[in-house]
């Protein structure tokens, strides 16, 4: 019986790789370079889209000539920023800064504190027709604002609030403290109760823990809902030029009007004026901007 000897493998030589290189596993998160360069080109397009409008407005403003916007590229060779002085030398455009400041900034004092006190009552308090009551404050916001504005039309007259700033912004709350008061009370829902509890282990009245405690937690739901508030009441025209009756009480938007006329609109006027008017509501979302993602995702979630 013979034996056979099976010769052992020659070791591999140095230098030489032994196996192919593990294919590298993409991480959580990561994309490709197409995803990535398909992703900015979007991101890049969507900004110029929503710049364009802006840098355009922005644009017509430095034409002299009211038909300008006819034949833009003449305007490269006569650009000025006399428009911008004749709006605020020969216009009521510090009339209508005021009146616009008054009534917003009314509208979202007021409007955010009845919303807070209202969304913080139904997210913490079981009373009886809690959830009816919010149900009605969302059918509010079904009717469109024509069939709205002769009733209340009515109601400011026997009021006496007609061209009155306090009866626009009566009007305006009207229409922000339902979305508001929803917005908040979801807000609030996030808010351990325990927080609630802790107030009152403390010996805080309810209003107490709520302007205390509670209150300094929801400054991102209270900075969105303002937000909204002052935008609301800033850029509305329906109810502002329904209500307001004289020439120094016209806000903005209604003042912007003025510039159109039944044969004629100064076009380039309005884009100036247009630009100035951006600069206030360009301010407050600097102020707020900070809190407003956290705001407006913050109440998507219970925890």
């Amino acid at each position: 019986m013979s034996t056979t000897t099976v010769p052992a493998p020659a070791p591999a030589e140095e230098g030489t790789a032994s196996a192919t290189p593990p294919r590298r596993v993409r991480g959580r998160g990561e994309r490709s370079l197409g995803a990535s360069l398909a992703s900015h080109g979007l991101l890049i397009v969507a900004s110029l889209a929503a710049l364009f409008p802006i840098a355009w407005l922005v644009f017509l403003s430095l034409g002299p000539d009211k038909d300008d916007y006819l034949h833009p590229e003449r305007i490269w060779s006569k650009m000025t920023f006399d428009n911008y002085a004749y709006v605020l030398q020969h216009t009521n455009f510090f009339d209508w800064m005021k009146s616009s400041l008054i009534v917003s900034l009314g509208t979202t004092v007021i409007g955010v504190m009845v919303a807070a006190t209202t969304g913080y009552a139904v997210s913490r308090m079981r009373f009886p027709g809690y959830r009816k009551l919010m149900w009605v404050l969302l059918v509010t916001q079904m009717f469109p604002i024509a069939v709205l504005i002769v009733p209340m039309y009515q109601i400011l007259s026997e009021l006496q609030l007609i061209d009155n700033y306090l009866g626009l912004i009566l009007v305006y709350c009207s229409t922000a403290v339902p979305y508001c008061a929803w917005l908040l009370k979801g807000y609030f829902d996030t808010i351990p109760f325990e927080i609630d509890e802790a107030g009152r282990v403390d010996g805080l009245s309810p209003f107490g823990t709520f302007f205390r405690l509670i209150l300094p937690l929801a400054r991102p739901g209270l900075a969105v809902a303002g937000f909204y508030s002052f935008i609301t009441a800033f850029g509305e025209v329906a109810f502002a030029s329904t209500f307001m009756l004289s020439d120094t009480k016209y806000t903005f938007a209604v003042g912007l009007q003025s510039f159109v006329s039944e044969h004629d609109a100064q076009r380039n006027l309005m884009a100036a004026t247009a630009v100035l008017v951006a600069i206030p509501v360009s301010a407050f979302f600097y102020l707020v901007q900070k809190n407003l993602v956290t705001g407006l995702t913050a109440g998507g979630t219970k925890g």
